[in-house]
């Protein structure tokens, strides 16, 4: 084996080998449970219905384009990821892949972007969960109570937390049922509202699709930039695939694939939505239209009443619920197990590297991460529903920040290695480097959008709400880390996990079969 597939190592003589698994179960999940794993993660059918409308108010009839662009980095970023896992299959993913490129510092920021995504989404998930299931039941009043809402958020955090807790394999079942619901129900609904538009029964506000709808140009940069970054959210969590490698048959090779395969579903999924959508509603701005911002909340339910009345309607509404209520749940799975990797290299105290001796699932880990989404939701929609609002459409900077981070690691780590073959050159070389510069480009723009007061909802004197919570949840990683770097020293060390450190596959203890 040459030089170049072994990348220079700190101190060799004091890094310590890590374990062939970490406790979890190897070998629970096959390719279509792992890819499950990933798609409930995106919520299709929550995503659709919080972003399409924003996405529309910001590009008029280019959403569909910007699906496609969109993709592509996301493509890109996900061809990292595979290059990666084949080569360090491991459940830190962004944390173990950018301290074996980047060092411990950057590596521990990557770990602290995957956790504050995390802590922001199942705020929002669990409140849209309760909104949903309550407007599904009638129950408008309610839904519209803050504090009835709340409670039964928390009550959608704290089961979800359970079901993870309680395993890998009834975790799988349970996204098993959501995704078929999900992926049934939207393309029913779109299939069903393109119909009425073509037969002439959709009503005078419809228009038949256009190929100008998939061509982005005519968009200006910060209109493109504010798509882009609504369009990585929806698109955002097929990574959780990788966050189970270490309990996936074939570690090394099958989640690289899950997650391909979950981006292209997604993309056809969303696309198919989208078009639909626009066609049915128009772009008017009253009524169902699509210019009415008064819709933009949710221009996908809108339509379930007049595609196919009450019954429509009605599996819209409960659609959208499971869907959020399941990526509360495959949110925390990868999340916990992010830090149960962190724990186990000595990157986090060791109560984090703590599994179940029977159910082999990050016990502490995961409640923890329950607990702090608990304790986030309840603050912000005490404090400030706006400020609750916004916290999402920041999600995008700490996506961005972590996708990039990983997409760099896999050229930097690899860079030895790159002119073996053409395969290597793009795979491992340009295509990761796209796909990182594209989210550099992407969270740099947003910031500066971000920073107007009159961006989202919310605003510190003259800086927007959405530039503050965003950059500031991530920016307060840095004190965290500087006292885990205080009381963990070898692991800043680099005296735990550096480039060296082998990473082998749970099944087998061996080294991974397609990796350097």
């Amino acid at each position: 084996m040459a030089a170049a597939d072994h990348p220079p190592s700190g101190p060799a003589a004091t890094t310590t080998t890590a374990p062939p698994g970490k406790g979890l179960q190897p070998g629970a999940l096959g390719l279509w449970g792992n890819t499950v794993i990933g798609l409930g993660a995106t919520a299709p059918a929550y995503s659709l219905a919080a972003t399409l409308g924003y996405v529309v108010l910001a590009v008029h009839d280019k959403a569909p384009a910007m699906f496609l662009v969109a993709f592509a980095p996301m493509l890109l970023v996900a061809l990292a990821y595979r290059e990666l896992n084949r080569a360090a299959p491991d459940c830190g993913t962004t944390f173990t892949w950018g301290t074996k490129a980047f060092g411990p510092w950057v590596g521990w920021m990557g770990g602290w972007g995957v956790a504050v995504s995390a802590i922001i989404v199942l705020a929002n998930v669990a409140e849209i969960s309760a909104v949903y299931t309550l407007r599904f039941l009638g129950l408008d009043a309610a839904a519209d109570h803050l504090v009835l809402r709340t409670a039964l958020g928390l009550v959608f955090i704290v089961g979800m937390t359970w079901i993870s807790y309680r395993g890998i394999t009834i975790s799988e079942k349970l996204q098993n049922l959501f995704i078929v619901v999900q992926l049934a129900v939207l393309g029913i609904v779109a299939l069903g509202a393109l119909y009425l538009v073509y037969s002439g029964g959709a009503g005078d506000q419809a228009v038949r699709p256009q190929w100008d709808w998939f061509s982005p140009f005519g968009v200006s940069g910060s209109a493109l930039a504010e798509a882009v970054i609504l369009c990585i959210f929806i698109y955002w969590g097929w990574d959780a695939c990788l966050a189970v490698s270490e309990e996936t048959k074939d570690a090394d090779r099958t989640p690289g694939r899950a997650a391909l395969l979950a981006t292209v579903i997604l993309l056809v999924t969303y696309v198919l939505v989208a078009v639909a959508v626009q066609a049915y509603a128009g772009f008017g701005t009253t009524g169902i239209g699509l210019a009415n911002e008064e819709n933009a909340d949710d221009v996908l339910t809108l339509l379930g009443e007049p595609v196919g009345g009450a019954v429509v309607s009605g599996a819209l509404l409960i659609t959208v619920a499971i869907s959020a209520a399941s990526s509360t749940q495959t949110t925390i799975l990868p999340t916990a197990r992010g830090t149960l990797s962190m724990a186990v290299y000595g990157a986090l105290p060791q109560r984090f590297a703590k599994v179940h001796p029977r159910l082999r699932t990050p016990s502490f880990g995961t409640l923890v991460m329950g607990a702090a989404a608990v304790v986030f939701y309840v603050v912000l929609s005490l404090v400030s529903q706006n400020a609750l609002q916004d916290s999402i459409a920041s999600l995008g900077l700490a996506v961005a920040f972590y996708y990039g981070i990983t997409a760099f690691a896999c050229v930097w780590y690899f860079r030895r290695t790159l002119n073996r073959s053409a395969r290597d050159f793009l795979l491992r070389g340009l295509f990761p480097a796209l796909g990182g510069l594209a989210m550099l480009w992407a969270f740099a723009q947003s910031c500066v959008d971000m920073l107007d007061p009159e961006y989202g909802y919310t605003a510190f004197g003259s800086w927007g709400g959405v530039f503050v919570i965003g950059v500031g949840m991530l920016a307060l990683g840095v004190p965290l880390m500087l006292l885990c770097a205080v009381r963990l020293r070898p692991f800043f060390q680099g005296r735990t996990l550096d480039a060296s450190t082998p990473i082998l596959v749970p099944e087998t203890g061996e080294p991974p079969i397609g990796g350097l």
